[in-house]
């Protein structure tokens, strides 16, 4: 692979604008290639050899060696403050476009090495505070596990300083233990040193670690939240649990920091030599020399501080165990196993084979026409509409996925997952196809229309396979086993609770995208609420039902419907008094009148009227345009009038523009889907009116997969521009104000 190729494959998305731009330079090297070949043709060739033997007679042989072998007349490097590169041979032919090189070169390594500076003293800060927070979890680890030291050694004469010995000696590395490694200098390690604290440091500080509940936050708008230690174990796990999460972070920061020095200072030894080749020049050495004297080549501070993090982690969270505390630090990446490929294949196929026997039914049994059909169609087919929503949205899903790495779109971080537990796309497919045979497995053999003439009734078993696969399907996403991707459903399960528990959570964004996907499936909600109904209110046995008749489930379809828009009105409410960004007051209203707007459809659909009719077409017109809006301009950052690509924005992922413009027209014409159930166009006269309404859900599942793409698109380019890289992680100790120890 060549290093360019490489070099992109390496960095850190977020942080690619800091990285020397290793094209841009080559393409300026290629400039002056270019003309160096065009300046020296074939007759100018032979003129300057024919020359060239003068030259040695003359004494003109002499200085050209000079110019071309020292290389110290070829640049002078300047490394006072702000790192300048002199190019000495400007005078010569074609020496304007090598001043043009060395200019972009100085500008880029002091680009590269003022982000270095920058993040090293972040990284150097952070691990102060993490000293801080170590010394007191030190002291409480010694408080709840030792409480007898202090008794103990209150009969030596000198209870503190007896204290103080008993936590050396329990907790921390000895020095002699420091002095054999004879690795570090210890005027450069004060950092991630962890000296031994006093007891008394527990006064000094406020409690951190109860989990953000619904219980906790009604406590915190009642009063104060907790602010002082109890002392107990269930405490002190906690705190080494988020303790422990704080120092991973912090370790992958640190290699992500040192790979990005290591990196940069590579990609410059590359291109310099490569000027070197093109000009026939030696200037790489000198100019080599200054970055390695440098701080980006001779700093040595994140190795140090990865060099104490890892001595630090082993010694107090794996009991010196080095290679379990080397696996939590590098986690491994996670491999694709032949077994999903297989699997994916064998139920794809079987996926297609089912669908083409259920067509194959229908027809030869002339079901379309069967006087049953009209029965089927109102209380089976929903049943099933419900598996076809959900596979439809997780292979739109795993498309998301494939272009999101395709374009490097950085999702775990964005999402939030587990290093290493993300699902692929080929992993999101095999549940996607697994599902799909079971729901078409089972959508064949419910294909029977007669009902049986001696009991009246259809058979039981037959009736009730629907609601097994459902209860499949909950068994598997619930089961607490570690089997079919557990971190991933639990995610799922956790984000989904707190979608329907706000405004009780603090809002992140799994949890509100979550919340976005569940407003496009509003039909496979409500078809829960029909299995309820048909279930254990209809006569499944005769497919039959009059609950749908009822006031109750008439309320009840409605207040379905609209939860998972009152969840995401109800977030950016919170969003709007925790951040104070008035954009959240808009989205805000933006949903609540998506609220409306369904109410008055789903109104209209039942009472009908000249009325309710005006009320629906007018509520959802007003929120389709705000909504198309809040898509294209808002979430996906495009119509820009001022930007680089015009009416998109400045940074684009997919090469070809035509992609956007496309993306648009489509949402703009999938929003409007779903007013042809309000304005009652005339309907396909082959499509039942059920299977209208899931064309017209599937369309918009349709839409919410391409809105996921752009949207994780323009959150990636956000956290581009603000270098945001690492989530932040709770440290589960406050310092109380002015009280250092």
């Amino acid at each position: 692979m060549k290093f360019g190729k490489e070099f992109a494959s390496q960095i850190v998305q977020e942080w690619q604008e800091a990285y020397v731009d290793y094209n841009y330079l080559k393409s300026v090297l290629k400039d002056i290639l270019n003309f160096n070949i065009a300046a020296s043709p074939e007759v100018e060739g032979s003129l300057k050899r024919r020359l060239s033997m003068y030259r040695a007679f003359s004494g003109l042989q002499t200085s050209f060696k000079v110019s071309q072998n020292n290389e110290d007349e070829a640049i002078l490097v300047s490394s006072e403050g702000h790192y300048q590169t002199m190019f000495l041979m400007s005078s010569e032919k074609g020496g304007e476009n090598e001043m043009v090189f060395f200019k972009r070169l100085d500008d880029e390594f002091n680009k590269v090495i003022t982000f270095y500076q920058k993040k090293v003293e972040e990284v150097k800060a952070e691990a102060d505070e993490l000293s801080k927070q170590m010394d007191a979890l030190i002291a409480l680890r010694i408080k709840v596990d030792k409480p007898s030291i202090r008794i103990k050694n209150s009969h030596l004469g000198n209870p503190g300083r007896s204290e103080m010995e008993a936590i050396q000696e329990a907790e921390m590395t000895s020095e002699e233990e420091e002095a054999t490694r004879g690795k570090r200098d210890t005027a450069n390690t004060k950092h991630m040193e962890f000296r031994p604290a006093p007891l008394e440091i527990l006064d000094h500080i406020k409690i951190n670690l109860e989990p953000e509940t619904p219980v906790s936050t009604l406590k915190n708008i009642i009063h104060t939240s907790k602010s002082n230690l109890s002392f107990s174990k269930e405490e002190l796990r906690k705190a080494e649990e988020q303790m422990r999460k704080a120092f991973v972070e912090f370790y992958q920061k640190l290699r992500l920091l040192k790979n990005f020095c290591l990196l940069n200072v590579l990609a410059f030894s590359k291109i310099m030599k490569k000027y070197d080749k093109i000009t026939s020049r030696k200037a790489s050495k000198s100019y080599l020399e200054m970055v390695n004297k440098s701080y980006l080549g001779s700093s040595d501070e994140v190795a140090k501080l990865i060099e104490r993090v890892e001595a630090t982690f082993i010694k107090h969270f794996v009991n010196g165990n080095r290679r379990k505390g080397m696996k939590s630090l590098r986690p491994q990446a996670k491999r694709e196993t032949h077994r999903v490929t297989f699997f994916l294949g064998l139920f794809s196929g079987g996926s297609i084979a089912l669908v083409a026997a259920i067509a194959v039914s229908i027809h030869f049994g002339n079901l379309l026409q069967h006087e049953g059909r009209g029965q089927y169609m109102e209380n089976i087919f929903p049943l099933y509409s419900l598996f076809g929503y959900i596979v439809l949205h997780m292979l739109m899903y795993a498309g998301n996925i494939y272009y999101w790495r395709h374009f490097r779109v950085n999702y775990p971080f964005i999402f939030g997952f587990k290093q290493g537990t993300e699902l692929g796309y080929r992993q999101v497919l095999f549940l996607a196809s697994g599902l799909s045979v079971l729901a078409l497995a089972a959508a064949l053999s419910h294909l029977d229309m007669e009902m049986d003439p001696n009991t009246r009734s259809f058979e039981t078993v037959i009736e009730l396979i629907p609601l097994a696969v459902v209860f499949i399907l909950l068994l598997i996403t619930f089961c607490p086993l570690n089997i079919i991707y557990r971190s991933s459903r639990f995610f799922l399960i956790r984000c989904g609770w707190h979608c329907l528990c706000a405004p009780l959570y603090k809002v992140n964004l799994p949890d509100f995208f979550l919340a976005d996907q569940l407003t496009s499936q509003v039909q496979a909600i409500r078809s829960l609420q029909f299995y309820v109904c048909y279930y254990v209110w209809g006569n499944f046995r005769t497919r039959s039902n009059k609950c749908q008749e009822s006031s109750v489930y008439q309320i009840l379809y409605i207040v379905v419907a609209i939860i998972p828009f009152w969840s995401r009105f109800i977030q950016c409410l919170r969003r709007l008094f925790e951040e104070k960004d008035s954009m959240q007051g808009l989205n805000s209203l933006k949903y609540f009148s998506t609220i409306v707007a369904l109410v008055m459809r789903t109104l209209y659909a039942q009472k009908r009227g000249t009325f309710w009719r005006v009320m629906a077409a007018s509520s959802s017109g007003i929120t389709t345009v705000a909504n198309t809006y809040w898509d294209i301009v808002i979430d996906w950052g495009l119509l820009q009038k001022n930007s680089r690509n015009r009416w998109l924005r400045d940074k684009l992922l997919v090469p070809h523009k035509i992609v956007y413009f496309v993306a648009i027209v489509l949402d703009i014409i999938l929003r409007l889907v779903w007013m042809q159930l309000v304005l009652d166009f005339q309907e396909l006269p082959f499509l039942h009116k059920k299977a209208m309404v899931a064309v017209v859900a599937s369309l918009e599942i349709l839409r919410r997969g391409m809105w996921n793409f752009f949207r994780l698109e323009n959150e990636h380019l956000n956290n581009v521009g603000k270098y945001r890289a690492f989530k932040s992680v709770p440290l589960p100790f406050n310092y109380e104000e002015d009280k250092s120890l």
